[in-house]
């Protein structure tokens, strides 16, 4: 085994730069789900429990991207996906950033054709890299391979966008059912064309995302939320043997994890020496088309 090497110029694929100091907005959508009292009065991100440290960028909101900039630069990332939301909340990440941001897309499957259009036009706008699903946090919960959902896959293979699913026991003590990871088996079978990255670590069935990437050749897995120590064994050992080119680097900054602490932790994760241009750079050029 090698350490993580430096100077690879990292693609970073779950950033977010947060629109106010506790980003309530990005979080109100499912917070009709929250019942428990903690986490309704308490918490200022819905999986709070979950995290220590979570990055505090300050109250001066006109500071934010050039904050996310300096932790990216510190740490040798090059590109970032960021929400779409992100890059309207601020003008500048398109006009002075634009070759460190590409831009991913949040669907809500319960809007039908209106979002339909609605996806169009930012791809339109933005180029987007991709497309991407919470199920647990929908309202109404719509699961990942939920009727409703088909059109957006279908849209997803005619725009040639990887989407980016949420999968296994979610953060947030919101209900589970819709994101188990059996589901992307259907989903995977019914579009061959479509390129599945999962998010948010599969737990506690990672054994099933393991053996599901198997089985697909369009279907990967991404490290988002997941700080390095955490990382479960049986993604370490699938990226080690056959599955180096299916292992993707994501973090969770700022949402819940700092770079300093993920690229401090990475130093440790076993992987052997040629896996790490592969998932830290490599996988994911391919599954969002940037060129190396």
């Amino acid at each position: 085994m090698m350490p993580m090497p430096h100077g690879l110029r990292v693609i970073d694929t779950h950033v977010n730069i947060p629109w106010s100091q506790h980003d309530a907005a990005r979080y109100g959508a499912f917070r009709g789900l929250q019942r428990d009292r903690e986490s309704l009065d308490s918490f200022k991100m819905p999986a709070q429990y979950m995290f220590r440290g979570i990055p505090d960028l300050g109250d001066d909101t006109s500071t934010y991207v050039a904050r996310v900039l300096e932790a990216m630069d510190r740490h040798d990332v090059a590109v970032a996906l960021i929400p779409v939301g992100d890059a309207a909340a601020y003008p500048e990440i398109i006009r002075d950033h634009s070759d460190r941001f590409v831009f991913q897309a949040a669907v809500d499957p319960n809007k039908g054709m209106d979002e339909i259009r609605r996806i169009r036009a930012l791809h339109a706008e933005y180029r987007l890299s991709g497309l991407s699903y919470f199920a647990a946090g929908s309202m109404p919960q719509v699961a990942i391979n939920g009727k409703e959902m088909y059109p957006f896959y279908a849209l997803a293979c005619e725009l040639e966008l990887p989407f980016f699913l949420n999968v296994g026991v979610p953060g947030p003590r919101i209900p589970l059912a819709t994101q188990k990871v059996e589901l992307l088996d259907e989903i995977c079978w019914f579009f061959p064309e479509l390129t599945v990255v999962m998010r948010h670590g599969a737990e506690p069935w990672e054994d099933m995302a393991v053996k599901l990437m198997l089985k697909y050749p369009n279907l990967y897995y991404s490290t988002s939320a997941f700080a390095p120590r955490h990382y479960p064994k049986a993604i370490v050992d699938y990226a080690n043997t056959r599955g180096a080119g299916k292992i993707i680097y994501a973090g969770y900054f700022a949402a819940g994890l700092s770079l300093d602490r993920i690229f401090s932790e990475l130093k440790d994760v076993p992987f052997k020496d040629e896996v790490w241009p592969k998932f830290l750079r490599e996988n994911a050029a391919k599954v969002l088309k940037i060129p190396l």
